[in-house]
């Protein structure tokens, strides 16, 4: 509908709009000159760095489908000034879109975090972590360290934006692990270099290249180990390598610092790799990942994941269980972390390929005794086969789907997430590891 030509009547109509609005009502109602306005059909943010841009747009009510009045324009820039983090604000019209500028103030806001976590995967494991943006002029640093009996991790990240004064990020990423689980029969190190750079296509979609070095090795195998693994055992490949990698989503708010489950969302991730490049091991690794939110009512939505990936030597070289998948425990319930896939005896192979898919009926209960909680019901089906050497054919590496059934819990103990679930396979294999709990928290300090 459109605006009574009258700056005080129109004004009036324009309060019921946003608390916003009514700051101005008592300076535009005094206007005696009719204020035009124009239906803004997008909204975008520039300039954002630290804060997303969703959260800038929606602080002061900027929103797309309302015919702002220059008054107006000026009251949410006040109202996003207030808030301390903005050097400067500017709202502007460019045809049917409301553009926000904006310049953040050179804060550098950062965080140090203990804690103590467990997962079916890792088992007990502590970590110290610590985050800081601007660590440099727009770049943000990270460095994370991860000990438990079985595994050991740290990591450096450092991301800065606009690098180089173009539309690219750069980022840098370190990496070193060692895991020697109790259900292996080996020893497994690695310590990785990355430098990429980001492009974002739009604010959904961004594209990556990298180049790195990566040193990994298997050793410390016991006698009586799968003589497929003494094979393939190696004191070392150190080579360079190439990755190139795709991300676009469309997520749903928040809403009160609560995922929105009323709306469609999804994720999709691409990664292709090129490992040891330069060497007699070159190896192809193609992952995929996907997750979708279809909402159902306002507390109940269908979740569906796929996840998928492929390892293949590109010199008729084959690939060794340091490069192959492991689907298992969080990645795969009701089954053990490496509980599936092409085993000789004991000992689990791993398989060059592996599919699977979830789907997950969820349901928001809100809060039961004062602790936030959800739950759900959920199938997992998949496979993971496929090796380059079966021993003469001693090793059943072929396709066996494996399916599981089971239910999902999360809620909040005191300020500890927990998440948990209850599986039982329905589709297994024989000597396959099952594993019907599975748990995961953490606890902050």
């Amino acid at each position: 509908m459109p605006r009574l030509p009258i700056a005080g009547v129109s004004t009036i109509l324009s309060c019921t709009k946003t608390l916003l609005a009514a700051a101005a009502c008592g300076i535009a109602a005094t206007a005696s000159t009719p204020v035009l306005s124009k239906v803004m059909n997008t909204v975008v943010v520039r300039g954002a760095q630290f804060i997303p841009a969703e959260d800038i747009r929606m602080t002061c009510g900027a929103e797309p489908g309302i015919d702002y009045l220059d008054i107006e324009l000026r009251a949410i820039e006040d109202c996003l000034m207030s808030t301390g983090v903005f050097d400067s604000v500017a709202l502007s019209r460019e045809g049917d879109t409301l553009v926000i500028t904006v310049q953040e103030l050179d804060t550098r806001p950062g965080r140090v975090d203990a804690s103590l976590a467990y997962v079916s995967q890792d088992g007990i494991t502590g970590s110290l972590s610590y985050e800081r943006y601007n660590l440099f002029d727009r770049t943000y640093g990270a460095v994370n360290l991860e000990f438990g009996e079985e595994v050991q991790r740290g990591g450096l990240s450092l991301y800065r934006t606009e690098a180089f004064e173009t539309a690219l990020d750069l980022g840098f990423d370190l990496v070193a692990g060692r895991e020697e689980y109790n259900d292996r029969s080996y020893t497994y190190e690695t310590v990785r270099a990355e430098t990429y750079l980001a492009w974002s296509l739009s604010e959904t979609t961004r594209l990556e290249g990298g180049i790195g070095y990566r040193d990994h090795r298997m050793y410390d195998l016991d006698p009586t180990a799968s003589v497929l693994l003494m094979q393939e055992a190696t004191n070392g490949i150190s080579a360079p390598y190439v990755r190139l990698g795709l991300r676009h989503e469309q997520s749903a708010p928040a809403r009160d610092g609560k995922e929105d489950w009323d709306q469609f969302a999804y994720r999709v991730s691409l990664d292709q790799y090129f490992w040891n490049i330069g060497t007699d091991d070159p190896l192809s690794d193609t992952r995929f990942a996907a997750q979708m939110q279809f909402p159902l009512s306002r507390d109940t939505r269908l979740l569906f994941g796929f996840d998928a990936g492929a390892v293949s030597g590109t010199s008729g070289n084959n690939t060794r269980t340091i490069d192959r998948f492991f689907p298992g425990a969080d990645t795969f319930r009701g089954f053990a972390p490496r509980g599936i896939g092409p085993r000789d005896g004991t000992d689990a192979l791993g398989g060059n390929t592996f599919v699977k898919a979830s789907i997950e009926l969820q349901r928001d209960f809100g809060e039961i005794y004062r602790t936030p909680f959800r739950a759900g019901v959920f199938v997992d089906t998949g496979a993971n086969w496929d090796l380059d050497d079966t021993l003469g054919g001693t090793i059943d590496d072929s396709w066996h789907r494996r399916s599981s059934f089971g239910v999902s819990v999360v809620f909040d103990v005191g300020k500890t997430p927990v998440s948990l679930f209850v599986a039982t396979p329905f589709e297994h294999q024989p000597g396959d590891e099952r594993q019907v709990f599975g748990l995961s928290l953490t606890t902050r300090f």
